[in-house]
């Protein structure tokens, strides 16, 4: 090497900072602006990330609460059945207290499930198959093909949930 051509130092990093700050387009105070600007944008996207976290949570907390609220209420239906049976075929001589207190009993669990939001699927007019099952199938003159016919258990649904389908007989 000669001594004309000696090496330049390695730039300081103070230095590096003045080469990247003169070979940006844009002055000092606009890049800053520019990265406050990315920043800020980026918060807000983070903020509508986490906005649309809590509401898918909540909805799937709801979906999954009413779910197993289904499926217990399911489990009961059976009960209100049997305090229907016992009802229905009580002899009028054995209408006392314990009648009453049955009765009772039964108008308490309908009123439970009721304000539970349990409704009992409609029976009257057309077969549905998505409410209803039919058990049999019986002709009957003067009455359309497809028309419920009778009633062999009750079904219910909470909101637009089907928990039992209702059993019936079905004309054909």
């Amino acid at each position: 090497m000669k001594k004309s051509e000696k090496k330049k130092p390695a730039p300081s990093g103070n230095e590096q900072q003045e080469e990247k700050q003169a070979t940006t387009e844009q002055p000092v105070g606009e890049q800053a602006k520019s990265e406050q600007r990315e920043l800020v944008e980026q918060l807000q996207r983070l903020q509508a990330e986490f906005e649309n976290y809590k509401k898918r949570t909540e909805r799937e907390f709801s979906e999954y609460r009413e779910r197993v609220t289904g499926d217990v209420l399911t489990t009961i239906l059976p009960v209100l059945d049997n305090f229907e049976l016992a009802l229905k075929n009580a002899k009028p001589e054995e209408k006392d207290g314990f009648y009453k207190g049955v009765e009772l009993l039964y108008a308490q669990l309908a009123g439970v499930l009721h304000e539970l939001g349990v409704e009992e699927i409609p029976t009257e007019g057309r077969f549905d198959p998505r409410l209803h099952e039919a058990m049999l199938t019986e002709e009957q003159q003067g009455v359309e093909k497809n028309t419920i016919i009778e009633v062999l258990q009750k079904g219910y649904r909470l909101k637009e949930r089907v928990l039992r389908t209702a059993k019936v007989k079905v004309a054909k």
